[in-house]
């Protein structure tokens, strides 16, 4: 599914890509054709205007019409002197073409001012009709305009360049095609790695969750069914089935409630239900409490805390529940004897909660993994000791709803530090 959502996300970034590609490849083409015929047409009307001043064009007596002459010589064919032209024919006022002009010169109805481009149709049946870009332009004799010259080069130098930009363009956008498709799938695996991971997670929840579920209904089921077959006069042992059955009853409804927390507290608190929380107190208080526990595993729970109040926005059960939870971690693996401090202090508008304990560590492959649902570092002493695997991810999970941070470090053998950053809001006075 992941392949082929990510396969979807590469062909459709190429083909944006691509439409986008070719869209630009038009358009430079088409801009460059035109710039191209531009200049062709600026250096044919310079050389058109240069070879009509080398002429000049009497009159002819009685007949109305003139003739081309060069160096005092009349011009007796428009062939003789082309100087780079394909052709160059006069015509007079009426667009009549003039006794000079050669049977190559176009006809009448191609007398209009301006560029024209034409396919000469005059050269051999087997021979590729080359274009021409031709130039009309009127011959004055002093103020009188006496006629019109049609002048013509060939475009082959222009159809040449264009040739070869087409074939860079042709070999250019599709060789770009098949790297944006290399892209867009590099790109595709970039953008699916938050899903794969998610979808992972997702996963592995699932299967840990439905595995965490079931073993307490195997448990419920089978202390359900041999009560039902003890003996009638039994009255014990169906009374200790049933004490099981309510234990693992309250483990599957602590397990439930926890994944329904997760579930429903995701993303940020809104600041209309925060309330203003006096941390101090509230850190002091929760380790008197500790005190007790503590006290039954030989632990020793040390607070160091300001003396001065802390005030800030926060909801004070999940706050508390997120400090219980690393505590209880904390508690759970020191061994006989340890130290278990827990420490606070404000800086940068921000205050730093740490419980430091001197326990067993957690490897250092293992720690960016301790926050996910479920995980756990040894799971068969995390299940002899009651624990679900959810207790940090629900601390993380209260701590980032808070706009804070929670980080870990640790080393195997000396001891683990939880550190938890919240921002300390301006707190409004409230009711």
């Amino acid at each position: 599914m992941l392949t082929r959502s990510r396969r979807r996300l590469a062909y459709l970034f190429t083909l944006a890509m691509g439409g986008i590609l070719v869209t630009f490849a038009f358009v430079v083409y088409y801009f460059l054709v035109r710039e191209r015929l531009r200049g062709f047409d600026l250096t044919l009307k310079n050389e058109t205007q240069s070879y009509v001043s080398e002429f000049k064009y009497p009159l002819e007596k009685g007949e109305g019409q003139y003739r081309v002459e060069f160096g005092g010589t009349p011009l007796t064919s428009s062939s003789d002197m082309l100087k780079g032209f394909e052709f160059a024919c006069w015509y007079n006022t009426n667009k009549s073409p003039l006794k000079i002009n050669d049977n190559i010169c176009p006809a009448q109805d191609l007398v209009k001012p301006g560029f024209q481009t034409i396919q000469f149709n005059g050269y051999p049946a087997n021979y590729q009709q080359p274009l021409f870009r031709q130039i009309t332009s009127s011959i004055q004799n002093g103020n009188n305009k006496i006629g019109y010259i049609i002048v013509a080069k060939s475009l082959e130098p222009v159809q040449e360049k264009l040739a070869n930009l087409r074939f860079y363009l042709s070999m250019g956008v599709p060789t770009t095609l098949g790297i944006v498709g290399i892209v867009g799938w590099f790109l595709g695996g970039v953008a699916m790695k938050p899903t794969k991971r998610s979808y992972e997670q997702l996963q592995r929840f699932t299967a840990d969750a439905s595995h965490e579920l079931r073993a307490p209904v195997a448990a419920i089921l089978s202390n359900a069914q041999v009560g039902l077959l003890a003996p009638v006069d039994n009255s014990e042992l169906p009374r200790q089935r049933l004490e099981n059955i309510v234990d693992i009853s309250k483990s599957m409804s602590a397990l439930i409630g926890n994944l329904l927390f997760l579930a429903r507290h995701e993303g940020r608190l809104n600041t209309k239900d925060l309330r203003s929380v006096e941390i101090i107190g509230l850190l002091k208080n929760l380790s008197d409490e500790y005190q007790l526990i503590a006290k039954e595993k030989e632990l020793n729970i040390i607070a160091e805390v300001p003396s001065q109040e802390i005030t800030l926005l926060a909801d004070q059960d999940l706050l508390q529940q997120a400090i219980k939870n690393l505590l209880d971690n904390a508690c759970k693996y020191t061994p006989e004897g340890g130290t278990v401090k827990l420490k606070a202090f404000s800086q940068m508008r921000r205050i730093s909660i740490q419980i430091i304990d001197s326990g067993i560590g957690i490897p250092a492959e293992d720690l960016p993994n301790i926050f996910e649902r479920f995980y756990r570092v040894d799971s068969s002493r995390t299940r002899s000791s009651g624990g679900f695997g959810l207790g940090l991810a629900i601390a993380q999970q209260i701590v980032k709803a808070h706009g804070g941070e929670i980080t870990v470090d640790s080393i195997v053998g000396e001891g683990t530090t939880f550190q938890v950053c919240l921002p300390l809001r301006k707190v409004s006075n409230q009711t």
